[in-house]
């Protein structure tokens, strides 16, 4: 009769150690849970992390090309503001006849000086002028049609008149040169 004693303690072994292996499952399913929520937090972290990164990067970049611009580009509203100065210093230094230089030269040499400060003063800021001669090719990006007419001797599209200088303002325009073209060619 001893041995059912052992088959009792064998199958309370038995028992207890698959209620220890259930337990232990649970535990380890209930931490591989926790794992898994661990690992898809830190990569929802980590791709948030690499975003904000992105977006930081990008965010200098664009901070970095609006201060270039405002360096380069602020200035742009006095610029065209000035070009009517250089067009009445031009007018007047052309207005100027030769009895005017010879009774008044200080002041027609004061007109050219300012002038020549002036320009000075734009290309120290980066403003160049576009000074189409007569006969050059009419480029709509750098002139502006002021009339047509057809000039014998010419192809169309040539200029015949310059009436105003343009200017570029590094890579921009800030007013293009006025001039006259040549229609088609006259007979």
């Amino acid at each position: 009769m001893a041995e059912p004693k052992n088959d009792d303690f064998l199958d309370d072994i038995e028992a207890a150690t698959a209620e220890e292996f259930a337990e232990n499952d649970a535990e380890i399913d209930e931490e591989a849970l926790e794992v898994e929520t661990l690992r898809a937090e830190r990569d929802e972290l980590r791709d948030r992390f690499m975003r904000a990164l992105a977006d930081a990067e990008n965010a200098r970049k664009r901070s970095e090309k609006d201060r270039r611009e405002a360096e380069n580009y602020g200035g742009s509203k006095l610029s065209r503001d000035m070009l009517p100065v250089y067009d009445n210093l031009k007018r007047a230094l052309e207005a100027a006849t030769d009895d005017q230089k010879e009774v008044s030269g200080a002041l027609i040499e004061g007109i050219e000086l300012t002038m020549r400060e002036l320009l000075s003063v734009f290309k120290k800021h980066g403003i160049e002028m576009i000074a189409p001669e007569v006969g050059d090719r009419f480029d709509p990006k750098l002139h502006q049609a002021m009339f047509e007419a057809p000039v014998p001797d010419t192809k169309a599209g040539d200029i015949i008149q310059v009436a105003a200088e343009g200017f570029m303002l590094h890579d921009r325009l800030l007013r293009p040169a006025q001039v006259g073209v040549s229609s088609t060619p006259g007979k």
